[in-house]
Order: structure tokens, then sequence, then C-alpha cells
């Protein structure tokens, strides 16, 4: 064969390949793609589809969906609440001490302020401090007005701003599953809700 028709033949087999090469990473690209949006991919009934942007107590921005992967508790309250929401604080606290360390350590508790305007970082720190709140499972935060009241809608606490500032407000602890879903909630508070506690320690099995 002539030494130049072999050369030309010889390129356009390496153009041949290296396009279907490129094809094939292209292809690979794309299924791990849909394979990462498949595992990023929240259930219907998850409340982090709230697209809701918050500040813990350390001044950290997160998404609420960031709490994706563990048990949690969520409940909302406010810094002024002279008796409700200390003794919401103090319900959660019995009802983690129900538990045993390691289903301690699967668990987290996310507490909202109803009072952004009042409750800064500054203060969601103090009471973390005031109250030896574990940081590495508690949560104390605060987000804007709007988001206050689709999460507050969503799991089903409501709210009021009086005109002498307080918040006349029901409230509630929502066991949430590690993709956000509710599986039980409870509105006593001052004691531990036996089957409640239940629930949590068999989430944070």
């Amino acid at each position: 064969m002539n030494k130049s028709i072999h050369s030309v033949l010889s390129c356009k087999a390496a153009r041949i390949a290296v396009f279907a090469f490129g094809m094939l990473a292209v292809s690979c690209h794309s299924v791990a793609a849909d394979q990462t949006a498949r595992a990023q991919r929240l259930p219907g009934n998850s409340i982090y589809q709230l697209p809701i942007s918050l500040t813990d107590q350390d001044g950290h921005e997160f998404r609420l969906s960031g709490k994706r992967g563990k048990p949690v508790i969520v409940s909302m309250f406010y810094n002024s609440c002279q008796f409700v929401c200390p003794m919401l604080i103090d319900t959660l606290q019995m009802t983690e001490d129900s538990l045993t360390p390691v289903q301690r350590n699967s668990l987290s508790v996310l507490l909202v302020t109803f009072d952004p305007a009042r409750d800064s970082v500054a203060v969601l720190k103090s009471i973390t401090n005031a109250r030896h709140l574990d940081a590495q499972h508690w949560t104390l935060a605060r987000t804007d007005d709007g988001s206050v009241r689709k999460l507050a809608a969503i799991l089903g606490i409501q709210f009021k701003l009086l005109e002498n500032g307080d918040y006349n407000h029901s409230t509630a602890l929502v066991l949430l599953d590690g993709e956000g879903r509710i599986l039980g909630s409870t509105n006593q508070i001052g004691e531990v809700d036996p089957q409640f506690a239940k629930l949590v320690r068999d989430a944070a099995k």
C-alpha cells in the first residue's frame, strides 16, 4: 500500500478513536451526573424540600436540607419567652437524656426562632452557653420572617406577634428521619412523652 495512503488511513482511524473515546467519556459523565442527581433527590414529602437558608449560633449559614442524613428533632421558640420556651428546651434535654450515648450521637436537635429581629447570632450563642447545649448535636438558628412562617406552617406550629412584643404560639417537637420526612410529633412539654421518646429511640438506632 502507498505510504501516503496508509498515513491518511492511520490519521482517520486515530481521529475516529479519539472521537469514540470522547463520546464514551461524555456518556460516562452523563450517567455519573444522573446517578448523583438521583442520590441527591429528596422524597416528595420531605420538609427539606423547603428552600430555606438559616444561620446558626456560631454564625454559620446552612440550608435546611443540610440536616439531611440523621434523625432530627425540630421545634421553634424565641428567647424572650419566659415560661413555655424554657420548658420546651427542658423537655428536649430530658428526651435526650432518656437515650443511650450511641442513640444521642445519632440524633440532632434544631431550634428555629420565631423572632429573628431580636434573636441575633450572639443571643442564640448565649442561650447555647447558658443552657449547656452540646453544639455538636444542638443547632439554634435564625432565618428571615417569610421562612419562619413557611417552616412553622409545615411543622404545624401556630404563632402570632402580640403588641407587647411577645408571641402567642403553640408548641410541638417534630421528629424527622434522615430524609426530612416527619415520623411523629408531640405537644407535651414539661415531661417526656413516652410514645414520642420511643419514636426517637427507634429512629436513632
